[in-house]
């Protein structure tokens, strides 16, 4: 009786050994990443009203064709702990309640659903008719839709720069953030490339999201910058669509084409940078 005891108490021991070997997660690497995955986003600091004596928002586009904006494009599917930027809204939708707007306006005013979501990416099941290889007979069979997150292009940025005379610098925080998807629709015969935006994160909000994944750095593995800090550090490139002005906030390709409205986005840039400047005496 006792050595039938010992020889179960071996098997169930055998097997549980066996369970948590197959469970395991095998650490792709030499050490585990425990920096990135526990970062709290840098809280801002204190700002009153009456600090605040010059503030002008402005709008822009990081197109994500440019060389060193890529860490946000890529990669276009998820590789191991690596996601896009949009893959990682969509992440942040489904798994953490982040909150999207409707892209009517840009003032947070219309929470979007997952399933608005994905009509907007274009994931919609489509049918096709398909022959039974039994019957013989014509079917209808469903193909669900699929979010294609590499179609997302730019990122359409609203920003508020402002001079805080409490620490005598110009500053500026992002307010939110907007995928632009650039598509072909699939029954279009002239093959039109067409963009739409698909919804507005609040940027305050997805912060803690974004301080919690790395963006690839291509030239230290080891040194992994967050999405977090490549928009406070403004490691990206982009130019100017729009400023609040008195013409209901009119974006500059409605008054200046092709190179007019590239040279009024610099008259824009250069106009903030004097701002500035122009406060001081040398």
């Amino acid at each position: 009786m006792k050595k039938i005891f010992f020889i179960s108490i071996f098997c169930l021991s055998f097997f549980w050994f066996n369970t948590n070997t197959v469970n395991a997660q095998v650490n792709d690497g030499i050490y585990e990443k425990e920096h990135v995955p526990s970062r709290k986003r840098v809280k801002y600091s204190y700002l009153r009203e009456a600090d605040v004596m010059w503030k002008k928002r402005i709008w822009r586009i990081i197109d994500l064709r440019e060389k060193i904006n890529h860490p946000l494009y890529f990669p276009t599917q998820k590789l191991g702990d690596r996601m896009s930027l949009m893959q990682l809204f969509l992440w942040g939708i489904t798994n953490e309640g982040l909150t999207v707007y409707s892209t009517d306006d840009d003032n947070f005013s219309a929470p979007m659903t997952r399933k608005q979501v994905e009509i907007e990416m274009g994931a919609v099941a489509d049918t096709i008719p398909i022959t039974n290889p039994e019957t013989g007979e014509e079917e209808m069979q469903i193909i669900p839709g699929e979010i294609l997150t590499s179609e997302i292009k730019q990122f359409i940025i609203k920003e508020e720069w402002y001079f805080d005379r409490q620490l005598s610098v110009m500053k500026v925080r992002i307010i939110g953030i907007c995928p632009v998807r650039f598509f072909i629709k699939d029954d279009d015969a002239t093959k039109t490339l067409r963009k739409t935006r698909v919804f507005w994160v609040y940027f305050p909000e997805v912060r803690r999201i974004l301080a919690n994944h790395a963006a690839f750095n291509p030239y230290n593995d080891a040194e992994r910058r967050t999405f977090d800090d490549i928009f406070e550090k403004r490691y990206f490139n982009s130019f100017i669509i729009q400023e609040s002005n008195v013409y209901n906030d009119r974006p500059i390709n409605s008054y200046a084409q092709g190179v007019e409205g590239l040279l009024e986005a610099e008259r824009i840039k250069d106009k903030l940078f004097k701002v500035e400047q122009d406060l001081w005496e040398y």
